[in-house]
């Protein structure tokens, strides 16, 4: 919620691109030292994992530290609110008074509904990947998950300031729908892939994804944000969450029952390619 909070409506597709950017850094962060203390080793399975988790732990206090002391929100809010009174950026600012609760009515409720269901669908399709991915890399590809992972992180990493800078061009929209095509694709083509496939068309395969989710993920939050006026978008940025963590908390269990229902893990990908499948649909 800080970030429209504090940034001026055009640029809130660069900026979210920005906080995607430091949280595939902080991702890689952990799947390298995961690579380093064998987290995706099938031979420690049981191994003790408080030296890791104490790592990341103090990363994340070092990091609350340095925003408390860094991030001055009152400022920052102020000079936002005077840029976008300076240049007309806020249409809905003269009629804020009149309506301060900013209720949705036609086309942008139905806008609004359709976005919240694209939002969950991505993220059920996408986050039963990565929360099932290092059990489907050692059980069904027999292979080290965290290469491959920290892979589509760097990839993704890479992308999301580009995917910022094409929405601006041709639009949030056809950003994201070109980043679901693809995602859809790369989870497709998974859906072949065994033990004997190379792994090299796996690492292949997740930077696609990589790259797609940056187009996706990097657009959605400034598309919902900017149903709302200054006062909202802090519900608004709520209601964003709340769409994309049902999802994530939904998915790693449905997923999970498909794969016992069915006795295969085989069933993942083509699970996250049909959840990826129906975003498309909604979002047109």
């Amino acid at each position: 919620a800080l970030m429209p909070a504090v940034t001026v409506k055009p640029l809130r597709s660069k900026a979210n691109a920005i906080i995607n950017i430091m949280g595939v850094i902080g991702g890689s962060l952990v799947l390298g030292l995961g690579m380093v203390m064998g987290t995706g080793q099938a031979s420690n399975a049981l191994m003790n994992y408080i030296p890791f988790i104490s790592v990341c732990c103090a990363v994340m206090l070092v990091a609350v530290i340095v925003f408390m002391f860094t991030v001055k929100e009152p400022r920052f809010c102020a000079e936002m609110e005077q840029t976008t009174a300076e240049h007309g950026l806020d249409e809905s600012e003269e009629t804020q008074a009149e309506q301060p609760k900013n209720k949705l009515r036609g086309g942008k409720l139905r806008s609004f509904i359709f976005l919240m269901l694209s939002i969950a669908f991505w993220f059920m399709g996408y986050n039963a990947v990565t929360s099932k991915y290092s059990l489907y890399a050692l059980n069904v590809l027999q292979m080290d998950y965290n290469t491959t992972l920290l892979i589509a992180q760097i990839a993704a990493l890479i992308a999301f300031f580009p995917a910022g800078m094409l929405a601006t061009k041709i639009g949030r929209k056809k950003t994201i729908m070109g980043g679901i095509v693809l995602l859809t694709a790369s989870f497709v083509t998974a859906s072949f892939m065994r033990s004997n496939s190379s792994p090299l068309v796996m690492n292949i395969l997740f930077i696609m994804a990589g790259v797609a989710w940056a187009s996706i993920n990097v657009n959605s939050l400034p598309m919902v944000v900017e149903l709302a006026t200054g006062a909202d978008v802090g519900k608004y940025t709520g209601f964003y969450y709340t769409a994309s963590m049902a999802a994530q908390t939904l998915t790693p269990i449905l997923s999970g029952s498909f794969m016992d229902v069915s006795k295969t893990m085989e069933v993942l990908f083509p699970y996250a390619a049909v959840f990826v499948a129906l975003s498309f649909v909604t979002m047109i």
